[in-house]
């Protein structure tokens, strides 16, 4: 391996000797062999010259090329060696440049980028550099520097190159690349580098921009303004000031609060109205806002259309317009997560209705009042294995998000309690038959996969004919159901829930036990759900099943106010309202951290039936009830009495 003489630019070198014409006239013929791809001539043609002609002027041309035509055949080690003959020589040249360049490459090729990026330093202290040279010497030092993991120097290298190149497309495409790389490469810290050194030009507003969102994500809010506001001061008028300027005004708008303005994203329009309805008049009488003497509490209400971009943008509105200093909605999954997110990012106490799993889990600030998903599946499951023995389950569900997520809790903790689930079977939330469905579920919609038994059923069959003709057939219905579970889980409403009902009575399912949700906690399930509801099992709210909501004041002033009676979405609004007044207007929180704190400490408060308490997932806790079907009737569900053995 030659060695690169670091020293050299201190030696004076000698002046090489003219080459004879044969020679030069020789490279002329050796460039067409290059040009025409002709390598393994040209390296042998080049290896003579070299022989015979290092102290001339064509011995650096003969080590360039011979350079070149090594590097495009692979062999990047003697390309490396040849070109770095021309730096090492004791006579000087013109093209020394260009030597430099060509071991730069190659030692890049070679994966030895230190060495390389020397060389291009180097090559950078030559005085006479054209600016076509320079690029190339840049674009050398971007692909090492980022080899390297050098970002800071590879992003310097972009900029050169963006600000130097002559091409316009090529400058813009370089300019855009510099700033994909300031808003996806750099670590904060670099990003600081970048935004306080003027050398970076362009890049000075990304990087800014990108410190104060990570300001901003770390809830640093102070800070974060600064670096926006140096944002629009550097880049007026542009797309980052317009987003840096929309940072700001959350910033400010969570600095102005209006402590006794409740924001309520609802969806007020649509199949979902009346529900929506119900849940606001009961957050109006816990607030006060009914009382014959008002309080001083009002809400800001937003339609959230049931869409989560229209949802997300109640959220904004209601904090920077109106400073509301908590939010309370959505009660659909699909935009209570957005009304959520939004929420959190604002830094505002959002207060959800939604089942939708995982809520609380988005941030700090989601608290929750409602029955969630979980929490159902936990107790049913629990009741159904512990209390009824049952191990073995089927399931029948909607592919819904609803049907969907439900099915997966349960599988999942059927499968952590050690119970199974035997079948499972999906269906459109179109479906009006069920016999598909159903017959998928207990194994006779594929004849096919029970040949045998078929078979043998189909002749015994006709063994008990007494008249066969060719126009007898046998019926369709006579392979039995498979019944390998105890019970079937149909997490979906009532109206399907009575097709499904009936179907597995016309397919002789019998003796299983249907589990539900609350969805199924309605005298409808009775008339619809057939006798095979008889005996189900369901989880709902205690409230809902002793008749304790009809016996306290809200249910009769509520009645009163509205001339109807309420139900438990008016009563879980209510609580919420009561929630938020004593927290605001007895304890004093005027700020929203104040009143997330409060939130947090809510133990034992006195609500609608009975007490309520938050967990440490930020989840207002009540006691649940198991439902059954007895007799004609809802219930609780009275477990059989186990059997002892002395």
């Amino acid at each position: 391996m030659f060695s690169f003489l670091t020293s050299c630019a201190l030696v004076q070198k000698k002046e090489p000797l003219p080459a004879s014409a044969s020679i030069k006239n020789e490279l002329s013929k050796i460039e067409i062999d290059i040009s025409t791809g002709a390598y393994k001539k040209a390296i042998k043609r080049l290896e003579k010259i070299i022989e015979v002609s290092t102290q001339t002027d064509a011995g650096d041309d003969a080590y360039i090329m011979l350079g070149l035509v090594q590097f495009r055949l692979g062999d990047y080690n003697s390309s490396y060696k040849s070109y770095i003959s021309v730096i090492n020589s004791e006579y000087s040249s013109p093209r020394e440049v260009d030597a430099i360049l060509g071991a730069g490459n190659a030692l890049y090729k070679l994966g030895r980028y230190d060495e390389a990026l020397s060389l291009t330093l180097r090559a950078l202290k030559y005085s006479s550099l054209t600016m076509a040279t320079k690029i190339e010497i840049y674009t050398l030092r971007y692909n090492i520097q980022i080899q390297l993991g050098d970002r800071l120097d590879a992003l310097r290298s972009l900029v050169f190159l963006a600000q130097n190149i002559a091409d316009k497309v090529k400058q813009e495409r370089y300019r855009i690349k510099s700033i994909e790389f300031v808003d996806s490469r750099l670590h904060e810290d670099e990003l600081k580098t970048v935004a306080n050194d003027s050398s970076f030009g362009y890049l000075r507003g990304p990087s800014l921009y990108r410190v104060g969102n990570a300001a901003f994500e770390q809830r640093d809010y102070s800070r974060a303004e600064d670096y926006f506001l140096d944002v629009i001061s550097l880049l007026p008028n542009s797309d980052l000031a317009i987003n840096a300027q929309t940072y700001i005004e959350q910033i400010e708008a969570r600095r102005r609060v209006s402590p006794f303005t409740i924001g309520v994203v609802l969806p007020l329009s649509g199949k979902h109205a009346s529900i929506a309805q119900k849940t606001l008049r009961g957050l109006q009488m816990g607030l006060g806002i009914n009382d014959r003497v008002p309080s001083e509490f009002k809400l800001a209400v937003i339609d959230s259309e049931a869409n989560t971009d229209t949802a997300r943008r109640a959220v904004e509105r209601l904090v920077v317009e109106d400073g509301a200093i908590a939010i309370v909605g959505d009660i659909l999954s699909k935009t209570a997560e957005a009304v959520a997110k939004k929420a959190d990012e604002l830094g505002v106490p959002i207060i959800g209705l939604s089942q939708k799993s995982g809520l609380t889990l988005i941030g700090e600030n989601v608290f929750r009042n409602a029955l969630t998903s979980e929490t159902i599946v936990k107790a049913l499951v629990q009741d159904a294995m512990e209390n009824y023995g049952l191990r073995r389950f089927a399931i029948l569900y909607p592919n819904d998000a609803y049907g969907v997520e439900y099915t997966n809790l349960f599988w999942d903790e059927v499968l952590t309690r050690g119970g199974q689930i035997t079948a499972a079977q999906t269906y459109s939330t179109s479906e009006k038959d069920f016999s598909g469905p159903v017959s998928r579920l207990i194994g006779t919609y594929y004849v096919e996969d029970r040949a045998d038994e078929y078979t043998t059923i189909v002749r015994n069959w006709f063994s008990q004919q007494k008249v066969i003709t060719s126009r007898v057939t046998p019926p369709s219905d006579l392979l039995g159901p498979i019944i390998d579970f105890e019970a079937i889980f149909i997490p979906d409403a009532i109206k399907p829930l009575g097709q499904i009902a009936s179907m597995l009575v016309y397919n002789d399912v019998k003796n299983i036990r249907l589990l539900g949700t609350n969805l199924w906690n309605s005298s409808s399930l009775i008339e619809r759900g057939t006798a095979l509801v008889e005996g189900s099992l369901f989880v709902d709210e205690k409230s809902s099943t002793e008749n304790l909501l009809q016996r306290t004041q809200f249910f009769r002033d509520y009645k009163s106010i509205f001339g109807e009676e309420p139900s438990l979405f008016e009563a879980q609004s209510y609580d919420i309202g009561l929630i938020l007044r004593a927290l605001i207007q007895r304890d004093g929180a005027r700020s929203r951290t104040a009143l997330r704190e409060g939130l947090l400490k809510t133990h034992n408060f006195r609500g609608t039936v009975g007490e309520i308490n938050m967990t440490e997932s930020r989840e207002f806790s009540r006691p649940l009830s198991i439902l059954t079907v007895h007799g004609g009737k809802i219930e609780l569900a009275r477990p059989p009495i186990k059997s002892s053995t002395n």
